[in-house]
């Protein structure tokens, strides 16, 4: 039996935790969260206790921590728990700095612990599926990606302030997918990239001096290209699609709708609109992540996401800043 604790009790912790009290030879000890309301009522409806962050690293019986805590507070506490020689599970991003980011994995090494970094995408059963095809060679090499990344409203301004701009928050999924899909871990790396955006949709984000719409277009070192579109208003709902051009095909992963029910009438063919937002869209990736977290740990095998996966993608995002920043594409060659 292993026991957890998890830190943060905003939304996703809270389907971090109650997901953990579904998966078997798993005990969730404790929830920690400075708002204390917040950690209690969780508490309540799982059955399990409160305590205090120190509470949780001094304990020698808590196996594993689930950092779902605000981003700014990331860094700080996979050092802690590495220090206290404790396994990790963490939100994206490790932190909104890349070299911030690199000190905490060389900690995580140096521990000797095991960190995985919550990049839910890769564990979507449709992106995955497509992932797995791609691996087999149904359509060839790989030679482009296009990825649509579109959220259904604008975030309020007190996120927007600490958010680390779209690209360290947003876009830091996208980036992620496309390094996943193109394998660049093993057999490839990114040497350019460019980055542009505007403010389109609400002028409270170009307030706080960031941007609601984006271009990234990226090449690797074979030649292989990448573009993401992002934006922080889709009328329709959630949008989050991606298509890969191989030598022999193309492989899609679309939309997913809260029901497939088509109705065709004198109106025309009718569909539901995808999902409202990330909660709905990936709540099986939430629940596989988290078992695919505690099946490596028993087996001791690589994650599927790692805190090296979390540095990699935190600097294409600060690169993307960089090129939009000044307008330049970022040669990583000369970096």
């Amino acid at each position: 039996m292993k026991q957890v604790a998890v830190i943060g009790t905003g939304r996703i912790g809270r389907i971090h935790a109650t997901n953990l009290t579904t998966l078997p030879g798993i005990r969730l000890r404790y929830v920690s969260d400075p708002a204390g309301d917040s950690a209690a009522s969780l508490a309540a409806l799982l059955h399990t206790q409160v305590a205090s962050i120190e509470v949780v690293l001094a304990d020698p019986d808590i196996d594993a921590v689930v950092i779902a805590s605000p981003t700014t507070t990331h860094s700080e506490l996979i050092e802690r728990v590495a220090a206290a020689g404790k396994h990790i599970f963490c939100e994206k991003p490790v932190d909104l700095s890349a070299q911030r980011a690199e000190a905490c994995a060389q900690a995580v090494r140096s521990a000797g612990v095991a960190c995985m970094i919550g990049f839910q995408r890769r564990f979507d059963p449709t992106f995955n599926e497509v992932k797995q095809r791609l691996d087999r060679g149904d359509i060839g090499s790989p030679e482009m990606l296009v990825i649509t990344s579109r959220d259904p409203g604008v975030p309020p301004s007190e996120y927007l302030q600490q958010s680390g701009g779209i690209f360290r928050d947003m876009l830091i999924h996208d980036f992620d997918v496309f390094r996943w899909v193109f394998d660049l871990e093993c057999n490839d790396e990114v040497v350019w990239l460019s980055a542009t955006g505007s403010c389109l949709i609400d002028p409270k984000v170009a307030a706080v001096g960031d941007i609601d719409s984006a271009i990234v277009s990226i090449r690797t070192r074979a030649g292989r290209l990448c573009q993401i579109n992002a934006s922080r208003r889709a009328a329709y709902g959630y949008d989050q699609r991606f298509e890969i051009l191989g030598s022999k095909g193309l492989l899609a992963a679309g939309n997913q709708r809260p029901h497939e029910v088509t109705q065709m009438d004198s109106r025309g063919v009718l569909t539901d609109k995808p999902e409202a937002f990330f909660l709905e869209r990936y709540r099986d990736a939430y629940r596989l992540e988290m078992a695919h977290f505690f099946e490596q740990l028993q087996t001791g095998a690589s994650f599927r996401s790692s805190v090296e996966d979390g540095v990699e993608a935190q600097k294409l995002a600060e690169a993307a800043t960089v090129s939009h920043r000044t307008g330049q594409p970022v040669n990583f060659a000369t970096l």
